[in-house]
């Protein structure tokens, strides 16, 4: 493991709830939670053995960075308390300090919510077999990478960690939800994306598409939980090296994803170690995202 990572937090002064494929999640008390951003990194819905360092340092200020930028659409679940607050011991402290929120508990809605404004990644594949995406109908021709006419919600499921998400159309989500939840989330899915998209155009950046995840509190109001258009949960384009046909370089995990893609992997555990060159080089991409949209 190189050195400034964190592949897994331990807290021995707070009991473990669940760790997911990036995050690890304590209960602080009834109403709290520790939520602890990791340097993990996933692909293909497989948690690889080599963490990026400082990544999940960085998740964790794009994310309060948009909470912030974007908090006038929909309330997000982080608290402003401190770490210290609810982890007295220094030295237990010091590998999370940067990486670390207290937020409220909250009942998790059991699907992704995407939004998606070019025609990329699982979107492009069904569009190649079917000529829609997630059941909407698209026009003939387009190519990889091209504008979508207009940004689409394309919600999926939440796999547990190993497990595959799989796009669902947004019949299943009011049967699930009812038509009034169901319209909510698609209406404040789709306003989120569109003012980050505008926000990030003129930062040099184009948000392909993105991934929120939404709870419900105590009165079933919706809320803004997870990350927040990071480059784990989106695809940030260049915007100056954008064309299409191709899938365009990016400043997220992509870049990953692609070097997976050129080995003889069958996309199930274990996952090929990586190289120090491509831990290093989206360890920069990660670091480059935040510089641009944060000016951090």
């Amino acid at each position: 493991m190189l050195p400034d990572s964190l592949y897994q937090s331990e807290i021995a002064s707070l009991p473990l709830l669940h760790r997911g494929k990036v995050r690890d999640v304590y209960a602080v008390d009834d109403e709290t939670l520790l939520v602890v951003a990791t340097d993990r990194l996933s692909a293909f819905d497989v948690v690889l053995d080599d963490p990026i360092p400082g990544k999940g340092a960085v998740l964790t200020r794009v994310s309060d960075f948009w909470f912030r930028r974007l908090g006038h659409h929909v309330p997000h679940q982080g608290l402003d308390v401190p770490l210290e607050a609810v982890i007295s011991d220094p030295a237990e402290r010091a590998p999370l300090a940067g990486r670390s929120v207290v937020v409220r508990r909250l009942t998790p809605l059991p699907f992704e919510a995407i939004a998606r404004g070019y025609l990329i990644g699982s979107g492009w594949k069904d569009y190649q077999a079917t000529g829609a995406l997630c059941g909407l109908t698209l026009p003939q021709g387009l190519q990889q990478a091209e504008a979508l006419p207009e940004p689409l919600f394309t919600p999926s499921t939440k796999a547990e960690v190993g497990g595959h998400d799989e796009n669902v159309d947004f019949a299943a989500v009011v049967e699930a939800l009812g038509r009034d939840l169901a319209d909510e989330l698609r209406r404040t899915t789709l306003r989120l994306y569109t003012e980050a998209r505008d926000y990030a155009r003129q930062r040099g950046i184009l948000i392909a598409d993105t991934k929120f995840e939404f709870g419900l509190d105590g009165a079933g109001r919706l809320v803004w939980i997870d990350e927040a258009l990071t480059p784990d949960s989106s695809r940030f384009w260049p915007a100056d090296q954008y064309r299409t046909g191709i899938s365009p370089p990016s400043y997220d995990k992509q870049f990953i994803r692609d070097y997976l893609q050129s080995l003889d992997w069958d996309k199930t555990p274990p996952a090929p170690r990586l190289p120090d060159a491509i831990i290093e080089q989206t360890a920069a991409r990660y670091r480059e995202a935040e510089t641009r949209l944060c000016g951090t």
